[in-house]
């Protein structure tokens, strides 16, 4: 392999088992500075809802989401808001000024429009959420939640994502990959230049998410983004354990989805020679 797709290396530390943090989903900070409406609050709430970006989206985010953006302020990890970045069905992402002056993303899940029923396909049978409720403000946050614990459990296994940062109740934030005047492209939006190279970093990362308990779920071009030579795996609020009933669907159509995008850009890739690439035991290392 060239230096051109180099590979993070995983975190040093214990090896993973079968351990599942647990994952706390009731009311937070947030939610109790939401009731309390103190006049800060108040004042806060009422600057943000005025700024530009976030006019058009008074009718979808509740107090208790100004609440999270306003508690992720006082702790220090936001300091000023700059544009859009995304608007998806479901999350908004926004650059933002984070501590120590640096550049970072801030995604927005809208309660009211999230796609209740398709979180609650890869909630369900992940062993850390085996009590969710069936109320939709409570499954949203379990995903965002989901997806902090998933990015922690993949950086430190050595699989390249954006850094986890904090979360409150429905708010993420993370590293920006890039900016908005040169943004990271995802892999449908470039003419991969090493394809074979970039396969086969990709294929890596597939296999130390596995071996630390997690599949994807969603992997395709849509979903790895290239920046600065490096290829970053992005969205893993659906990503699954090892554990969950459709895991192995999940990682099937995973590797169908990958192997057919790289083979489409010259890279010799077959859908069943990954699945068995990334399930492979570690004493039994096939390349």
């Amino acid at each position: 392999m060239t230096d051109e797709f180099g590979m993070v290396e995983p975190q040093e530390g214990e090896a993973f088992g079968d351990e599942w943090e647990e994952i706390d989903v009731s009311d937070d900070e947030a939610d109790r500075i939401a009731r309390r409406k103190d006049r800060d609050f108040d004042e806060f709430r009422m600057r943000l809802k005025d700024a530009d970006q976030f006019k058009v989206e008074q009718s979808v985010f509740d107090d208790a989401t100004f609440a999270a953006i306003y508690k992720l302020v006082q702790d220090g990890h936001i300091d000023a808001f700059g544009g859009p970045i995304s608007t998806g069905k479901e999350a908004n992402v926004f650059e933002a000024l984070g501590g120590d002056d640096t550049d970072v993303a801030v995604k927005i899940y809208r309660i009211n429009a999230s796609d209740f029923r398709h979180m609650r396909d890869y909630l369900e049978g992940d062993p850390r959420f085996e009590n969710i409720g069936h109320d939709k403000g409570q499954v949203v946050r379990a995903w965002v939640r989901k997806e902090f614990a998933n990015l922690q459990r993949a950086q430190r296994a050595g699989v390249r994502v954006p850094k986890p940062i904090a979360v409150q109740r429905n708010v993420l934030v993370m590293e920006l990959v890039g900016v908005v005047d040169d943004r990271a492209r995802r892999l449908s939006e470039v003419r991969v230049e090493n394809p074979q190279t970039a396969y086969e970093v990709v294929r890596e990362y597939m296999r130390r998410l596995h071996r630390a308990g997690l599949v994807h779920g969603d992997l395709s071009e849509y979903n790895l983004i290239i920046h600065d030579g490096e290829l970053v795996v992005i969205d893993l609020g659906q990503a699954v354990t090892v554990h969950h009933p459709n895991a192995e669907e999940f990682l099937r159509r995973d590797c169908r989805n990958v192997a057919n995008f790289f083979r489409r850009q010259g890279a010799d890739a077959d859908g069943d020679s990954l699945y068995e690439f990334v399930t492979a035991d570690e004493d039994d290392e096939d390349e």
